[in-house]
């Protein structure tokens, strides 16, 4: 077992014009997958930018909002997540701060929400 702190914001992040934008790569395998812990601070923005490679963003804590290629704000927040395509123009921010995970690399099928028993 190893227990290390995931949200350590070793790296500023300013490409594409992104504002208080902190970064932590946490792990990738040999396949093409890697994990990111990505730190927003209050009226922080990340800048528009292609993915690099399918990617999945999980908010873990906080609230903001993500938008695509038209530019329109869609509200996130704890518990919800986006998934963007290789290619796929996206921007992100906050006026409160969030913190996400950025699962990147190959594409992922999403699973379908599962009806309990009962």
């Amino acid at each position: 077992m190893e227990i290390f702190q995931f949200d350590r914001r070793e790296k500023n992040i300013q490409l594409h014009g992104s504002k208080g934008l902190a970064a932590t790569r946490i792990a990738a395998g040999e396949g093409k997958i890697g994990l990111t812990c990505l730190a927003l601070e209050p009226g922080g923005v990340i800048g528009t930018h292609p993915a690099t490679g399918s990617q999945l963003f999980l908010v873990v804590s906080g609230e903001g909002w993500v938008a695509g290629p038209d530019g329109l704000h869609i509200e996130i927040r704890t518990g919800w997540a986006v998934r963007w395509d290789a290619g796929e123009e996206h921007t992100s921010g906050t006026e409160t701060g969030f913190t996400a995970l950025a699962v990147e690399g190959a594409p992922l099928d999403l699973f379908e929400p599962e009806v309990p028993a009962g």
